[in-house]
């Protein structure tokens, strides 16, 4: 068994009485594997239908922290979709052409990594609760109003 320190043992009890908090306040239900947790993986499912247009049909939505840095949508795809903010990055590129070596230069995109367990969790419900609480403006504070206007 890998000894851990006092302060990962801190952190891992905060992460632990975040989860649990998830499901008090929110019923966000964990249902991490015993081979995600190993690998350092947390898995949520939701009370809100993965796909809106759908209905019940997809099944709930699933968001997982891992431990690598990002938080990802499990349901819906083959593979499991990034939710990291992107930003765009200057990127080179060597290649053997007829000429010779030949540097290229482009941009492309990256996804910021969030290295902090609390950091991720807290984005993953920051997420959820943007894209898909219907009373969100309970959590931000702002008294909730259910009329639409045209």
């Amino acid at each position: 068994m890998k000894y851990k320190s006092k302060w990962q043992l801190e952190q891992e009890a905060l992460e632990n009485a975040y989860a649990r908090q998830l499901l008090v306040e929110y019923n966000i239900k964990e249902v991490t594997t015993q081979r995600q947790a190993k690998n350092g993986t947390r898995e949520f499912e939701f009370p809100v239908p993965c796909h809106p247009t759908h209905y019940k049909s997809k099944g709930n939505l699933r968001l997982a922290v891992f431990q690598s840095g990002t938080v990802r949508k499990q349901n819906g795809t083959y593979s499991p979709y990034q939710l990291n903010k992107k930003y765009k990055q200057n990127k080179r590129t060597t290649f053997l052409t007829e000429n010779g070596l030949e540097t290229r230069k482009y941009t492309g995109v990256a996804r910021a990594h969030i290295w902090s367990q609390l950091a991720r969790l807290q984005y993953m419900l920051e997420y959820y609760l943007k894209n898909y609480k219907i009373d969100s403006c309970a959590y931000s504070g702002l008294p909730s109003t259910n009329s639409y206007t045209n």
